[in-house]
């Protein structure tokens, strides 16, 4: 198939990058690999104790590569595809006679199925055979599972254990079951065969019973020549659905193509049922095995820099999200209590329990900012979708409160200062440890008094009074003379930093900042700020100049921001010399807020959807498609000049219908389902209308 160059979702190259790392990832919600690699992982299947826990690793029947036969004499073109329309890897080999093709995917619809297929077609008069060689390292062994062959199911091979070492003492081992097609040395296209195409599945799931129905569904598509149709057109629907591109250079589209695609490869289907949710990893479900990509657990990464941009594409997968941490309250209870405190504290490395899994013990002791983060989501989720079933029936009120308790209980009273301080923590700055009032951490826990203390009234709840005095008297370090927030207390401007910390307040924390004072706080951590850090944090310097309305700071920081993507399948490092986490979904999330808030100046508040767009230099435009607010699907398209909104589908009749606000004007423009409604651009709100 042919492409246009300057189409940003597909990624073509005649030769693959020489650090396995970088192999194009194939994932869906469930199951993970990358291509021509010998491991896959399942969501939530962790072997190790406490913080030896990580992914376990299954043999993977999917790592087959083609080769042409040397007698075939002709000299082969070989391309490799990744092509984010259709979630699929292809390999192709041709040459003037024939063509042979693999295309590998983790099917959208049946998250449990990983397939790859074969296909050759003769290109030139005539009937000889075509033989391709199919060469294939699987082993059924597995060094974090007890791993048994089983009698072939309808035809099919078939491997079942359990994980060797449960997360906890005592705890559950977890089975795996696999059934996968017996891959042959080699296929022929036999004589006056015009093509063919062979499919290879893989089914994994957690009981027989699981994989032989899935195989089922599986075999059922297949016989009706449907099984890669039904994948492809998965993904087009949800790319009908929902999208972010910009008028602008290449490499930055191609940046938000794949990072998008990235993202959604990791959540499921739109209206898939009965989803469970095992957390999102930094690296995702194609990494995280023993001692790479943390191991696959479960950080302030899902929370903060990838959970705002899902839950305005897909609330769904954003409700599930939150759910995981639902599920593991128990272990951040027992956290907390074990650290001698109240309430609840999440875990910095969760896996599937919620109990501490961070093999050092000091991050797991001192970066409180997590249950911070973990409750900025689940406010970003009520005030997005106004659910109150998640928080009055599902379990929500029960994270939020219990962070709440644990806050009062970890703070400190100062007599002499008059104010609560926070001590002996670790900020995201994770160069300093050990100190006392983290501006960002306080300010969290600030935000997360509030909401549990707004959330209990709508649900008609009691609020303790010691919530509000303890966010009302929490120190908020700052310096007038210098006019900037100093990053904990004792903190001189110039000591060098690792990541986006201080520049978080304003966005992606809501915290009222003077414009003066956020361009201080921008210029003195971005000269202390170590270019060695990690990918997501210069995100947040951009979002900090689109705010202050300054276009070629915010592209500079855009770029580089996204500097961190490397060939030729836009797989993104966690940092800049390539080390750490690959195929950084954290990276990833940070980058596309840069777009999705950033230009569009989108901030979810009670009141609604604020707005206040900038294109930055070189971007003339910025186009984002089904965000979801209340009930309702929006369109957004922002020029130099002009904002155009359409709201384009509504949930159901409960569903209330929007208005945009315009400021300083107070112009107001009803916004009917299935109109465009351009008007200049401005700053303003989308908001409920009077009904």
């Amino acid at each position: 198939m042919e492409h246009h160059p300057e189409d940003p979702t597909v990624f073509t190259t005649h030769s693959l990058p020489r650090d396995p790392r970088l192999l194009a990832p194939v994932t869906n919600a469930y199951l993970g690999t990358r291509v021509y690699h010998d491991t896959l992982h399942v969501n939530g299947v962790y072997s190790g104790v406490g913080g030896h826990a990580h992914r376990a690793i299954l043999p993977s029947p999917v790592n087959t590569r083609l080769e042409a036969p040397a007698e075939t004499g002709e000299q082969l073109t070989e391309t490799f595809v990744l092509d984010t329309n259709t979630g699929s890897f292809m390999h192709t080999l041709e040459g003037l006679s024939f063509r042979v093709s693999q295309r590998i995917y983790a099917h959208r619809t049946l998250p449990h199925l990983l397939a790859f297929s074969v296909s050759i077609e003769r290109l030139a008069p005539g009937s000889w055979p075509i033989t391709v060689l199919l060469h294939s390292t699987f082993s059924p062994e597995s060094p974090d599972l007890d791993l048994h062959l089983g009698p072939d199911i309808q035809g099919f091979r078939y491997l079942y254990g359990h994980t060797l070492t449960p997360e906890q003492p005592g705890g559950p081992q977890q089975e795996v079951h696999m059934l996968w097609t017996p891959v042959p040395s080699a296929l022929t296209l036999g004589k006056g065969e015009e093509d063919s195409t062979w499919d290879f599945l893989t089914v994994v799931g957690s009981s027989q019973a699981q994989v032989r129905a899935c195989l089922d569904e599986a075999l059922q598509l297949q016989d009706q020549g449907t099984l890669y149709i039904a994948h492809a057109q998965a993904w087009a629907q949800l790319w009908a659905g929902c999208g972010l591109d910009v008028v602008g250079p290449l490499a930055l589209r191609q940046a938000l193509r794949s990072s998008l695609y990235y993202l959604l490869s990791a959540l499921p289907q739109p209206g898939t049922q009965n989803y469970i949710c095992h957390g999102l990893s930094p690296g995702g479900l194609s990494n995280g095995s023993q001692d790479e990509c943390y191991w696959g657990h479960i950080f302030w990464d899902q929370d903060l820099w990838m959970f705002p941009n899902i839950l305005m594409f897909h609330p769904e997968a954003a409700r599930a999200i939150l759910e995981y941490r639902i599920r593991t309250l128990g272990g951040a209870l027992e956290n907390a209590r074990s650290l001698g405190y109240q309430g609840a504290k999440f875990a910095w490395e969760s896996a599937c329990s919620g109990l501490e899994v961070c093999p050092e013990d000091i991050y797991g002791v001192q970066e409180l900012h997590v249950n911070g983060a973990v409750v900025l989501a689940f406010q970003l989720y009520y005030l997005t979708t106004q659910d109150l079933q998640l928080f009055r029936e599902a379990g929500g009120w029960d994270v939020v409160s219990a962070v709440a308790e644990f806050w009062c209980s970890r703070v400190e009273w100062s007599s002499r200062d008059k104010e609560y301080h926070l001590k002996g923590v670790m900020p995201p700055d994770e160069y300093h440890s050990g100190v006392n009032n983290s501006v960002y951490t306080n300010v969290l826990v600030q935000n997360s008094l509030r909401f549990a203390a707004a959330l209990a009234q709508d649900l008609g709840l009691s609020v303790p009074d010691q919530w509000l005095v303890v966010a009302d008297k929490i120190k908020v370090p700052f310096d007038p003379e210098r006019n900037f927030h100093p990053e904990f207390d004792g903190y001189a401007p110039g000591e060098e930093v690792k990541q986006a910390d201080v520049v978080l307040l304003g966005y992606p924390v809501p915290f009222q900042l003077s414009p003066d004072v956020r361009r201080k706080n921008l210029e003195i951590y971005e000269a202390a700020t170590s270019p060695q850090g990690p990918a997501m944090t210069w995100s947040m310097f951009a979002v900090g100049w689109m705010e202050l309305k300054d276009p070629t700071r915010a592209r500079s920081f855009l770029d580089r921001s996204f500097a961190y993507v490397t060939e030729p399948f836009k797989v993104w490092t966690e940092n800049a010399d390539g080390s750490g986490a690959v195929n950084f979904l954290t990276g990833m999330g940070g980058f596309l807020q840069a777009v999705l808030f950033g230009c569009s100046g989108f901030r979810v508040t009670e009141a609604g959807v604020a707005f206040d767009p900038l294109c930055p230099e070189g971007v003339s435009g910025v186009h984002l498609s089904g965000l979801s607010y209340q009930g309702n699907k929006l369109n957004f398209t922002i020029t130099e000049d002009c904002l155009t909104v359409e709201v384009t589908a509504q949930a159901g009749p409960w569903v209330p219908p929007l208005e945009a606000k315009l400021w300083p004007s107070q112009a107001l423009f009803p916004l009917p389902l299935g109109h465009k409604v351009s008007f200049p651009h401005s700053a303003g709100r989308i908001q409920r209308a009077p009904q």
